[in-house]
């Protein structure tokens, strides 16, 4: 019999944003679905989000920005990942972060964005859904 092995995933409040009230119901939503959830806490930097990631060995970041930075402090994050050769990580998006921003954010590697009121399940589907396609490709 395997044991099927369980999801780690790191959230991260980079930043200035004070505001955590969003994080906090989805790392709830993502224990409650079985996943260790790790939370970083506020006003956290990127090379702190980094380390924090590399020391947890996680499978998946979660960044959540609502103070308007996140074009600057989540490439920021993902070049100290690609640094670190810890570019297989899933990391996903959330807050407020406009339509227009999402392409750029995208092509710096974040796979998917999830702004407010997106529903949690669809969160954790996503999540599953693309940690299960790696790891087919592994």
């Amino acid at each position: 019999m395997t044991k099927e092995k369980t999801i780690r995933v790191l959230i991260a409040k980079p930043g200035l944003d004070g505001h955590d009230r969003g994080v906090k119901v989805i790392a709830r939503a993502l224990r409650d679905a079985g996943m260790e959830v790790i939370y970083t806490g506020l006003r956290q930097t990127p090379e702190q989000v980094v380390g924090a990631t590399e020391q947890e060995d996680v499978d998946v970041l979660m960044l959540s920005s609502l103070s308007g930075a996140h074009n600057h402090l989540f490439p920021r994050i993902m070049e100290g990942l690609r640094k670190r050769n810890m570019s297989d990580i899933l990391v996903l998006g959330g807050g407020i972060i406009p339509q227009d921003d999402i392409p750029a954010l995208k092509t710096a590697g974040i796979r998917e964005i999830f702004g407010p009121g997106t529903d949690t399940r669809a969160i954790i589907a996503f999540v599953r859904e693309n940690l299960m396609r790696r790891q087919a490709r592994s």
